[in-house]
């Protein structure tokens, strides 16, 4: 009955012109092969549960070193595999390193077996293979059949909670398994210490706590079944513990209904009738197991496991709504999978009363604001926020809130530059939050004290003894001797430092307005304009020896190379322009990087980029050149702007499952590509304005969340026809190449009309 609600659902979609049906569109399992590290299970828009495969279990360390095979399973699911261990509750997406994979739930039936065994004798252990011919991935829905036990595994989810259905054979001897050990970029001394507490025949609880990239991550849940099991039991991998107490007098391998230890898998066991469904539903928290319950109670009240899904569809279709494109099918799937991938992260972090532990491990609750967490800012600061900042823009104004409550309970008293469960990983360089919060502040998106957020952002760039930022305040350089990434982390510092020199310029702060733009020119002190490169430079104020700009390795530079950071100012394009000999030099400069070889030994030196992800020397699958192709606006040739960015959305995005050239980095990558093929970019967010392009999309219509649409119609759109030719603004020539962020929110209509020539 369920199937033809939403059938008929679907159906009045199509004819109705409020909302259409977008969801077809969404192709989870894009990404998913080689460098796309994305996942393909079921989880809601910006959902704090992602329930979906693992595909092996491969450890973060490997004879006392760095696995590096570990890399291609930072998502947990790599498409080339044969098996699935099971179904997890925590996942990133599209990072470039990792954690989570909680609470790793598997359905078996006949011999019980506690281990997953191996990809290559998977019969060995509990996970199954399976086919891809048996496998589908729609947004907020996931299904598979597990061969080796002839098992259907569905999943769906709500904010708080995963819901599985598995319909088994009959038999006497059906299992599902609950892994506590199991994680991604797991290693031995991963797992801190695991509760459980069996409340009942069909409900138990309990806590994860980990050591991982998160250092101090504890994941509370409450799990409930729809058939009362038979019998339960668990294993105790932990080992020889020096300290045992007088647990011991107690058989806990059977039925016993209080658990503890590091290392814990557990069973329950079950007779099924033939195409017998058990369901669960497996709520998460971040504060204790009676909120865990609570957030379960608050979601999913019933069994009906189509309803969930239905729901779930249903809100991913509410926010697809928000923008409708006109183009081909193809388009269509890169797009609207693009925008699935952008409304992921970052996840709501607080339970349904509004609490939720924060980075000082105390208990806070929300006042006014949904909090929330997974901000991979090295990457997002780029494309992502400025993107919710038109059509997020509620829930932007939350996050930044959010990192303003993380600022407030650091201990360092810093804004997050990496976080994710409570916790700063530290990851990558730069302290992007500034840009996320001036793009906010200055397109008037920020609803807080913009004020204290100010100080907020002075206190984080001022903090002497991270990252060389001493250093860079007294030298207005780091040292090439006293870290291993100088260069990027002082272009990044520079570009931060403008951004808080806008917000002080709109608040009327002429002292830190002062202090911060200078700084923001601090990027020169890299320059070396004897070879034309960013170049790390000693403490003495000579530029280092051995100079290699196409290496990126112990040059001073994070994922990337001089050729692709040598344009890392997105601030100040014109005086970088005057610098590498104007217009028509640095024109044919990038000219090169677009068609460069870049050479085997490149891609040995980094996990992060590989040929798929590259045109030429420009690096697409890695973020710090994203905006490099609309930098052609600032010359005398801006139709190369058009060709590049239209030749990087045909190579670096396909409807495939390898359809991406990189990481998808919590959105940053399909950010790119939703911006570029509307037409325009954010090349330098605490901007108001973005830089013009060449739409993909036949027409377009973004619904604001202030009432208002704002409109793109592409004229004489053929696949050929990649130039723009004139643009209109609400029908009046566009004298520039850019637009504002004001025309966008006003409800404006924006026209291109486009040709197969340059427009010279």
């Amino acid at each position: 009955m369920r199937y033809l609600q939403f059938a008929i659902f679907l159906l009045l979609f199509n004819f109705n012109y409020a909302q259409q049906n977008l969801v077809k569109y969404v192709k989870p399992i894009i990404g998913t092969e080689k460098m796309g590290h994305t996942y393909p299970g079921a989880t809601v828009p910006f959902g704090a549960v992602q329930l979906s495969p693992e595909t092996d279990t491969i450890s973060y360390e490997l004879n006392g070193k760095y696995n590096g095979e570990v890399y291609k399973y930072c998502a947990g699911y790599k498409y080339e595999d044969k098996t699935i261990v099971g179904f997890s509750h925590t996942h990133l997406n599209g990072t470039g390193h990792s954690d989570l994979g909680d609470f790793l739930i598997m359905p078996t039936q006949g011999k019980l077996q506690l281990n997953p065994g191996t990809a290559s004798n998977p019969k060995s252990g509990y996970r199954s293979t399976f086919s891809h011919s048996n496998e589908i991935a729609e947004a907020g829905y996931y299904k598979v059949k597990l061969d080796d036990d002839n098992i259907i595994a569905e999943m769906t989810a709500t904010t708080r909670v995963g819901m599985h259905q598995y319909t088994f054979p009959k038999s006497d001897e059906s299992h599902i398994i609950l892994d506590l050990m199991a994680g991604i970029y797991n290693y031995e001394e991963k797992d801190v210490w695991t509760y459980v507490r069996m409340v009942n025949d069909t409900l138990l609880t309990g806590y994860r706590q980990t050591n991982g990239w998160a250092r101090t991550r504890t994941v509370y849940f409450a799990m409930s079944f729809s058939k009362p099991f038979i019998n339960y039991g668990q294993k105790n991998y932990d080992g020889k513990q020096p300290y045992r107490g007088f647990w011991g007098k107690f058989d806990q391998s059977k039925n016993f209904p209080e658990i503890a230890g590091k290392k814990i898998r557990m069973y329950f066991d079950f007779k099924t009738e033939e195409l017998e469904k058990i369901k669960i539903k497996f709520a998460l928290s971040s504060v204790s197991q009676a909120n865990a319950l609570e957030n379960m109670q608050a979601e999913i009240k019933g069994w009906d496991f189509e309803k969930v899904k239905f729901d779930a569809q249903k809100t991913w279709n509410t926010e697809l709504n928000k923008i409708k494109i006109e183009a081909s099918e193809d388009i269509k799937v890169n797009f609207y999978t693009a925008m699935y991938h952008t409304f992921i992260n970052p996840t709501v972090y607080n339970d349904e009363n509004g609490q939720y532990k924060g980075l000082d491990q105390d208990i806070h609750t929300t006042n006014g604001f949904v909090n929330y967490s997974t901000f991979s800012l090295w990457d997002t600061y780029r494309a992502l926020h400025p993107f919710f900042n038109i059509i997020q823009p509620s829930r932007n104004n939350d996050m930044v809130k959010s990192m303003m409550a993380h600022y407030n309970q650091s201990a360092l008293h810093m804004l997050p530059i990496w976080s994710h469960y409570s916790n700063d990983n530290w990851c990558m360089s730069g302290y992007h939050s500034v840009s996320v919060i001036a793009d906010a502040i200055m397109k008037d998106v920020y609803t807080g004290d913009a004020n204290e957020a100010m100080n907020a952002c002075v206190t984080t760039a001022r903090h002497r003894n991270y990252e060389g930022i001493g250093s860079y305040i007294d030298l207005g350089f780091i040292p090439a001797e006293k870290s291993g990434i100088s260069v990027s982390n002082t272009l990044e510092y520079a570009y931060d430092d403008w951004c808080i020199a806008q917000i002080a310029k709109k608040l009327n702060k002429q002292d830190i307005y002062d202090e911060f733009i200078k700084r923001s020119d601090n990027w020169k002190n890299n320059y070396n304009s004897a070879t034309g490169f960013m170049q790390p430079k000693l403490a003495n104020g000579t530029f280092k020896d051995n100079f290699d700009a196409l290496s990126t390795n112990g040059q001073g530079f994070i994922e990337g190379n001089s050729w692709n950071y040598s344009f890392f100012v997105p601030h100040n394009p014109s005086e970088l322009i005057a610098k590498m000999g104007g217009k028509t030099a640095f024109a044919s400069r990038l000219d090169t990087l677009f068609s460069m070889h870049l050479p085997d030994s490149f891609f040995a030196e980094t996990e992060d980029i590989t040929r798929e992800g590259i045109i030429g020397g420009y690096v697409h699958g890695n973020e710090p050149a994203h905006h490099v192709a609309y930098f052609y606006n600032w010359t005398n040739q801006p139709w190369k702007t058009q060709y590049q960015v239209r030749k990087i959305m045909q190579m670096q995005y396909k409807p495939t499952p390898d359809g991406l050239g990189g990481n998808d980095d919590c959105g940053q990558m399909s950010a790119w590509y939703l911006f570029s093929s509307l037409g325009f970019y954010p090349v330098a967010p605490g901007s108001t304005e973005y830089a013009i392009g060449s739409p993909l999309v036949n027409n377009a219509v973004l619904t604001l969340e202030n009432g208002k649409t704002f409109t793109i119609e592409v004229i004489n759109q053929k696949e050929n026809n990649i130039y723009v030719q004139r643009i209109e603004l609400n029908g009046k020539p566009l004298s520039t190449l850019f637009i504002n962020h004001s025309d966008i929110t006003a409800g404006s209509k924006l026209t291109f009309y486009m040709g197969s020539k340059p427009k010279k």
